[in-house]
């Protein structure tokens, strides 16, 4: 737990550092956690509960729509937060699922404790809300890429972005988060030099 503990310390001093007392109050709500392949730590309906870090294996976020299509959203690994995050800030029921996609290790903060610190420790209120700023950032670049690039150019961008995914995560959910098929998906892997 310990070096789980200095990973999730690294992390959030790359966000914007904490004063140490600020850091120990933080660090005092993480419990380990960790999930067995494929086991669904958010189902769509129900409110997220905790704010995960990511300290091993890939996990993703994914939705169904009404005619039971599957759309994989994001994908998470070590060392990053993870959950379903809008569901957990307005402790609103989820639209998505989050899962396991291998064995997966954690740190976990129920969202009580963390919306206590938040409401307690500006400087945590702040370097959170920092945190979830750049996760915008990131979601609004996605959507550039989904709506403005081509297929070939999204799977360039993300081999840049994370290299090791290939390894990492099987091939329809890439196809999926990437919003091409598989066979095309299959056509690119062998086309672009990796």
């Amino acid at each position: 737990m310990e070096a789980a503990l200095q990973t999730l310390k690294q992390v959030v001093t790359a966000i914007r550092p904490l004063p140490e007392a600020d850091w120990q109050a933080f660090s005092a709500a993480w419990k380990p956690f960790s999930a067995k392949r494929k086991e669904t730590l958010t189902v769509a309906g129900e409110r997220e509960h905790y704010l995960y870090f990511v300290t091993e294996g890939v996990q993703r976020v994914y939705y169904f729509d009404e005619q039971q299509r599957e759309a994989t959203l994001l994908f998470t690994y070590a060392p990053s937060f993870g959950g379903v995050l809008d569901s957990l800030m307005l402790q609103q029921p989820s639209r998505y699922f989050y899962e396991t996609l291998t064995p997966s290790a954690f740190l976990r903060a129920p969202y009580s404790e963390v919306q206590q610190l938040m409401q307690t420790r500006p400087a945590i209120e702040h370097m959170i809300r920092e945190g979830i700023t750049h996760s915008l950032s990131g979601v609004l670049q996605r959507l550039v890429e989904l709506q403005c690039y081509s297929s070939e150019e999204r799977f360039r961008i993300l081999l840049q972005r994370s290299p090791h995914i290939l390894q990492l995560v099987p091939h329809k959910y890439l196809a999926s988060y990437l919003g091409i098929d598989a066979t095309n998906f299959s056509k690119l892997l062998n086309k672009v030099r990796i």
